[in-house]
């Protein structure tokens, strides 16, 4: 029986026909098998069904609305809300879609990440059972030669299985704060939308204007240079500080039996098998900083949404509630994947950004916000958020 994950009960690749060939999904180039995540991606995304295309009104009505949106975030925050001069739209797209295009963007977080878990080595202790076991049928070099073959395809899984989970619940492509390449186009998932929706009886197309502002004023706020560098800088620290827990990965390879399909999955579904504990040294270090810059980045597009939104989107308030209701009731799947990047997307902390950029307006009024984003030494430090006033004091010295 498999063991229960962060991403629910039961073995979350059962019927999948990649596990039919054991030795193709580990010919892998590179230090994660790719081809394994998009499938066990797609597959996790669409539950296995086969997934529609999306209606084609639904498509018009989102490049009415982004038009609109487009227009106020540009006016509201004085912000470029182009890329390479063509002005930025959003496409509604299937969840196994938005799965494939998200780990593509999320490619080099993920190759980081492969990068700093592929530097253990043997798990500690096994090199010494094998030495110890005059019977022992494998040998030190044959077993780390099968951990480094086996290394690509269990990350690829349990990235795939990852992003077929954000994909099954994000409305947009920034549900998350997590940069991505410089594209005139934003992918949004339009069944979550709907049953979004549906589920707190709002208009659909209120939702789906609140979700082309939320994720244009990201894409305005990433698209400025310095902002987008030195979060991807951040996350891409705190990736590199993961290291293997050599004692779980050594009790899930004793469960393996390589003529068994099912061990295999069982062994490596929880995508907690390779992380081990969840933060280093290194990784307490830089999450400081990385949460300081997140926080600020939502409190300013709550800001401009509350701005915009309020005489814009005619249910509003019941749609601001139910999105903060949302938040609190992120599960244990959700918080992995936030974990795994370095954020905590609590309420506090969004409560702790909405209070820096109030705390702002209060101050010095728009013209001081405006300030937010103009130069890379006006990002507010850890202190800062937690002391808005400091913040402005600070910008408004003379540069060095």
């Amino acid at each position: 029986m498999s063991v229960p994950g962060p991403f629910g009960s039961g073995n979350p690749f059962e019927g999948m026909p990649i596990f039919g060939d054991l030795a193709r999904m580990f010919q892998a180039q590179g230090p994660v098998n790719w081809d394994v995540a998009r499938q066990i991606g797609s597959y996790m995304a669409a539950q296995g069904e086969p997934e529609a295309n999306v209606d084609p009104l639904v498509r018009i009505s989102f490049e009415e609305l982004a038009r609109v949106a487009e227009l106020h975030v540009a006016n509201r925050t004085g912000l470029d809300t182009t890329v390479g001069g063509k002005p930025l739209t959003v496409r509604p797209a299937n969840r196994s879609t938005w799965a494939e295009t998200t780990l593509d963007a999320y490619r080099p977080l993920f190759e980081t990440l492969a990068g700093a878990l592929g530097s253990g080595g043997m798990p500690a202790g096994m090199e010494a059972r094998i030495e110890g076991d005059e019977n022992a049928e494998i040998s030190e070099e044959l077993l780390g030669n099968m951990l480094q073959v086996m290394a690509p395809t269990i990350l690829g899984m349990q990235l795939g299985l990852m992003t077929g989970h954000l994909a099954r619940r994000s409305l947009g492509q920034y549900d998350l704060p997590v940069p991505r390449p410089p594209r005139d186009e934003l992918v949004v998932v339009a069944a979550n939308l709907e049953r979004f929706a549906s589920d707190w009886s709002l208009p659909p197309d209120d939702v789906r204007l609140w979700v082309c502002l939320d994720n244009i004023t990201h894409a305005a706020v990433l698209g400025r240079t310095h902002v987008r560098e030195t979060l991807l800088q951040l996350l891409e620290t705190y990736a590199g500080g993961f290291r293997p827990d050599p004692e779980a990965l050594s009790s899930r390879l004793e469960t393996i039996d390589p003529s068994d399909a099912q061990s295999w999955e069982n062994a490596f579904g929880d995508p907690r098998a390779l992380l081990g504990s969840m933060e280093t040294d290194e990784q307490r270090a830089v999450k400081p900083r990385l949460e300081a810059l997140t926080v600020t980045i939502e409190g300013y597009v709550d800001y401009i949404l509350d701005s915009v939104g309020t005489g814009l989107i005619g249910s509003y308030g019941p749609l601001a509630e139910a999105l903060r209701r949302r938040r609190v009731e992120a599960n244990a799947g959700d918080r992995f994947v936030e974990q795994l990047f370095g954020l905590e997307l609590s309420q506090k902390q969004y409560d702790r950004g909405e209070a820096f950029v109030r705390g702002i307006v209060e101050r010095a009024g728009e013209d001081g916000l405006a300030r937010l984003w103009s130069e890379p030494r006006h990002l507010p430090t850890p202190a800062e958020v937690d002391a808005p006033g400091l913040w402005l004091e600070r910008i408004s010295l003379p540069d060095d």
